[in-house]
C-alpha cells in the first residue's frame, strides 16, 4: 500500500472520530479541537506528498 493510501485511511478514520466527538461533546470541546488540529496536520502531510510526487513526475 502506498504512503498516500495509508494517509488517506488515517484521515478518513480521524474525520469520523472528530465528527462523533463534535456531535457528542460540541465542536468547541478540547477533544474536538485537538482532533481537528491533528486532521489539519495529516491533510497538510497528504498535500505535501502529492505536491512532491507531482514535482518528481515533472522532472522526468
Amino acid at each position: 500500500m502506498h504512503e498516500t493510501d495509508k494517509l488517506l485511511k488515517q484521515i478518513e478514520r480521524l474525520r469520523e472520530q472528530m465528527s462523533s466527538v463534535a456531535l457528542s461533546q460540541g465542536i468547541t470541546s478540547l477533544e474536538s479541537i485537538a482532533l481537528s488540529q491533528e486532521l489539519d496536520r495529516l491533510l497538510n502531510m497528504y498535500e505535501k506528498l502529492r505536491y512532491d510526487k507531482k514535482e518528481v513526475m515533472h522532472k522526468k
